[in-house]
């Protein structure tokens, strides 16, 4: 009985850590130096997600009956267990990134949402970027159009304003021209004018040719 009182504190502690989970990682901790654990923990705790090794069989009793129950093959060896309530992703991310640097750490399974992935599997998962990242490329690609339509609209602003300066300084160069205009209609009526008396007095001499004339006779 005493024995029992005490794996029970354990599996209510990782029940309770496992019931809003969204995804829960099983590795194999075994070769990792302290300097190495520490790391670990630490950047798993900065990522959000709960770290912790416990024994198989307390484990097992406390997946019975949850989406974690198909975890039960796995737990075999030395096993910690990286849970995540917030980014389903986030475990299997942080510890694919540091069993890149530290080949002691295995990871054995997971289930991400429900559903179980194998070790295979679990680096797939790893590949997704977080909540956070796949939110500011979002973002980014809502902008992106923003800021290319504001700065055509710029461009088009600077453009219509050239265009309206060119026809004024045209304006004012024909301004001169305009004036010079009737400078000049004047002098083109003033031989007109001294033309018509020369064609009105030639028929006025033609009568008195004719009067001479029988005279003569």
């Amino acid at each position: 009985m005493a024995k029992v009182e005490i794996k029970k504190p354990v599996v209510e502690e990782i029940s309770a850590a496992i019931k809003d989970a969204q995804s829960v990682v099983l590795v194999d901790y075994r070769g990792l130096t302290v300097e190495q654990d520490t790391k670990l923990r630490k950047e798993l705790r900065e990522a959000g997600v709960n770290y912790k090794v416990y024994k198989n069989t307390m484990m097992n009793f406390a997946f019975k009956g949850t989406d974690f129950e198909s975890l039960a093959p796995y737990l075999e060896g030395p096993s910690a267990v990286a849970i995540s309530t917030t980014d389903a992703t986030a475990p299997a991310r942080v510890l694919a990134k540091f069993a890149k640097t530290a080949e002691q750490l295995e990871i054995k399974a997971g289930v991400v949402e429900g559903t179980l992935y194998d070790a295979d599997g679990m680096k797939s998962i790893a590949s997704i970027p977080s909540r956070e990242e796949l939110l500011s490329k979002l973002l980014g690609s809502i902008q992106s159009p923003i800021a290319n339509f504001a700065r055509v609209m710029n461009q088009l602003a600077e453009k219509g304003g050239a265009g309206e300066a060119a026809p004024a300084a045209e304006a004012k160069a024909e301004e001169p021209a305009a004036e010079a205009a009737p400078v000049e209609e004047p002098k083109a009526e003033e031989p007109a004018a001294e033309a018509a008396p020369a064609e009105a007095e030639a028929p006025a001499e033609e009568p008195a040719a004719e009067a001479e004339a029988p005279a003569a006779e």
